[in-house]
């Protein structure tokens, strides 16, 4: 039994990667900090989702960047119960939507942009 006033902290576990462009990961790696399996990886790979790069000893490096895709493919695996079809499927939809968004904010930072050089020429 705990008394009032007792609070209960829980420590969650969680992996830290610095992600950039120019450093790479096995893949080994990459599943091991993603979750995915490596057929899962090679789907996204076959799918354009994410690029492998062939070392001269015929394995292959990935960009640590790509971890972020797969992670993110591990979660809708995970949440939306997907088979590696609807598990790529979904990974491009969201970049797809992601790219919109982009493009929203870039249309309206350009508007107010226009809005506010045409409201100072208005005052003038």
């Amino acid at each position: 039994m705990m008394a009032s006033g007792t609070t209960i902290h829980t420590v969650e576990k969680v992996d830290a990667v610095w992600l950039n462009e120019t450093s790479f990961c096995s893949i080994e790696e990459l599943v091991s900090l993603s979750g995915l399996s490596a057929a899962e990886l090679d789907h996204l790979v076959e799918m354009g989702l994410i690029t492998a790069n062939s070392t001269a000893d015929g394995n292959l490096l990935f960009q640590q960047h790509y971890l972020v895709i797969a992670r993110t493919a591990r979660r809708l695996r995970d949440d939306f119960e997907l088979d590696p079809a609807g598990l790529g499927v979904a990974v491009r939809l969201l970049q797809r939507i992601q790219e919109l968004e982009t493009q929203l904010s870039a249309a309206q930072a350009q508007l107010m942009h226009g809005k506010l050089s045409s409201d100072i020429a208005g005052e003038a």
